[in-house]
């Protein structure tokens, strides 16, 4: 799967932010990845372009063990369609 959304953040500082955004809830919270898009956005649009980029580093991170995605309570791979994710941290 190409991602051909502008680089608007580096895969370093998305996942850099995930883990920020779970590390300010509760052990058992999840986050939505549009959260982290729009906490690394500089503007209300620009939050768009960067979810390909977002659900792209997560499954990533979620291959190598260090997050959850989710949608209700099964875990998926984060491109997938079928509507929407949440990010948690692995059991």
């Amino acid at each position: 799967m190409t991602d051909d959304a502008p680089k608007l953040a580096s895969d370093e500082q998305i996942a850099q932010t995930v883990f920020a955004l779970l590390a300010q809830r509760d052990a058992a919270a999840s986050i939505c990845p549009s959260e982290v898009a729009r906490t690394l956005a500089s503007s209300d649009l620009d939050w768009r372009a960067l979810m390909p980029a977002v659900r792209r580093v997560a499954a990533t991170l979620a291959t190598k063990g260090s997050l959850r995605v989710t949608r209700g309570a099964d875990e998926v791979d984060a491109r997938s369609p079928g509507g929407p994710v949440r990010l948690r941290r692995p059991k």
